[in-house]
């Protein structure tokens, strides 16, 4: 363990070790890479290699031998030019079978006791493991920091990557407490780059063993022309966009976090995205209903507000489970209502899954087939004829990426279930910049700050607030999720506070 995180650290340029002299490649092996791009019709790519001196030369060779040429031009033809055998049939779409379907608006305390009991049981017998999907910079929200280290504004400014990793934190504390034993945390995995560990360094790990916090790097794809030619950025460096939330799964084995959770017993996975500032971080009730399904991908949806709402669903698609866009489902069939008069497509994905781990280690069977999605841009590039730099006006090119939900449909709908949340209790996206009034930083501590006063008059105390000055932050390593409150029945909390102590 110590030393796949050594490995790590030297990758990302942290651990403060004197790095070697670069050295220039192997001509024979720089002479083979170039006749397989130039097998491919890429070889471009090496035209100003020999004008680069020697730390050029190794980070060019070094970045062209990540990739394969050969499949690189299979994914550009199969983008630029998309064939018709798919695009005449129409799906079958229909919401989710019952039996593959639960909801916690809807469901007995006694069931949902019963999941939360053995959740907490598998995270005591350290079966789960953490995959944190970071994301990339905040540049939407005025930061140049990955969007995990951003400060929404909570009285105490804790980022979100503290409140999670609090979270895990308490989570730990509560399995303990109900087994007896003692726990290793669980496994808390990001797609980042340095200055996400760097973060984490800084603030101690926000309570966690750093021994068992990894961080692994999502996946690059070359740009591609409207051509299908491979694009350069410099004389020295192609030009490449993330491959999508859907790289996860390579990179899981690529930096070796799979075999790690295999040597460390893991059984059941729970991944999220980093913007939602509500996410229950191995939340024990979801854990407990999909391991009691058997069921080896699980996702939380909440209810679509309205007919109209842009969200992707979760749906049985052809017999399959998947997730179709809005703009996939016509206008009736968003109005569509069921015997209760609830819409009948409603199921909202918010990214929130659960795997487990005997699904994962089959990775390589079906990874290479997931489908890729385009998305045509403005891409800067040399002009590897003149050797000049251009910006264009229009889309001169793709990006390549894939999505975590493409591989839903590979499951039989008997291993696949669908839980559905309350949207104010587990999910508040951060997209926006502040002002936006959506998705921001403001609605996201709002949501926060409602949420903790709820708890507190659930447990007996009064919330007094005066004019906007409403809402209350309750620490993570207070209340995981409103528990352990009791303490504060009959007092009365002045708004805006913040309950950083328990009473234990």
């Amino acid at each position: 363990m110590a030393g796949l995180v050594n490995n790590l650290l030297e990758k990302l340029n942290l651990s403060g070790s004197q790095q070697a002299p670069v050295q220039a490649p192997n001509q024979d092996d720089v002479t083979k890479l170039r006749e397989k791009y130039q097998k491919a019709g890429q070889d471009h790519v090496f035209k100003f290699y020999d004008e680069l001196d020697v730390e050029g030369k190794a980070k060019l060779y070094d970045q062209l031998e990540g990739f394969d040429p050969n499949r690189i031009n299979v994914l550009a033809d199969k983008a630029l030019h998309p064939t018709d055998e798919d695009n005449d049939k129409t799906p079958n779409i229909e919401p989710l079978p019952v039996e593959a379907s639960e909801s916690l608006l809807e469901a007995e305390p006694t069931k949902i006791e019963e999941y939360y009991t053995s959740g907490l049981a598998l995270i005591a017998e350290n079966k789960v493991g953490v995959v944190l999907m970071a994301g990339g910079q905040g540049t939407r929200l005025g930061s140049s920091d990955p969007k995990g280290c951003f400060d929404i504004g909570l009285p105490s400014h804790k980022s979100l990557f503290q409140m999670q990793g609090e979270r895990i934190a308490k989570v730990q504390q509560l399995a303990q407490k109900q087994s007896g034993k003692d726990t290793t945390p669980t496994v808390p995995c990001g797609p980042t780059r340095a200055p996400t560990e760097k973060f984490f360094k800084e603030h101690n790990y926000f309570g966690l063993s750093q021994e068992n916090v990894l961080v692994f790097e999502q996946g690059v794809l070359p740009c591609i022309s409207n051509e299908g030619k491979i694009l350069m950025e410099s004389k020295g460096k192609v030009a490449v966009a993330p491959d999508g939330n859907g790289g996860i799964y390579n990179a899981m084995i690529t930096s070796e976090v799979r075999s790690d959770m295999r040597k460390r017993g893991i059984e059941h996975i729970h991944a999220y995205c980093v913007d939602n500032c509500l996410v229950k971080v191995a939340d024990p009730v979801f854990l407990g209903f999909a391991a009691s399904k058997d069921v080896d991908i699980a996702t939380k949806v909440v209810r679509k507000r309205a007919a109209n709402e842009s969200v992707g669903l979760i749906v049985q698609k052809d017999g399959k489970p998947d997730v179709v866009e809005y703009s996939e489902i016509s206008k009736e069939m968003a109005e569509a209502t069921d015997s209760q008069n609830r819409l009948k497509f409603r199921a909202a994905n918010i990214v929130n899954h659960y795997y487990s781990f005997r699904f994962l280690e089959t990775i390589e069977d079906w990874m290479n087939t997931l489908p890729h999605h385009v998305a045509k841009k403005k891409i800067p590039y040399l002009d590897t004829e003149t050797g000049e730099s251009k910006k264009p006006e229009k889309a001169n090119g793709i990006k390549l990426e894939q999505f975590v939900f493409d591989v839903f449909p590979f499951l039989p709908m008997e291993k696949f279930a669908c839980l559905e949340v309350e949207r104010k209790s587990e999910f508040s996206p951060l997209k926006n910049a502040r002002g936006t009034g959506e998705d921001d930083p403001d609605t996201s501590k709002k949501d926060i700050m409602t949420q903790g006063a709820e708890w507190l008059r659930a447990a007996g105390a009064t919330v007094v607030s005066q004019g906007e000055n409403t809402g209350v932050e309750v620490s993570p390593l207070v209340s995981y999720g409103g528990e352990g409150l009791q303490y504060l029945k009959g007092r009365s909390i002045s708004a805006p506070a913040v309950i950083e102590k328990s009473n234990d």
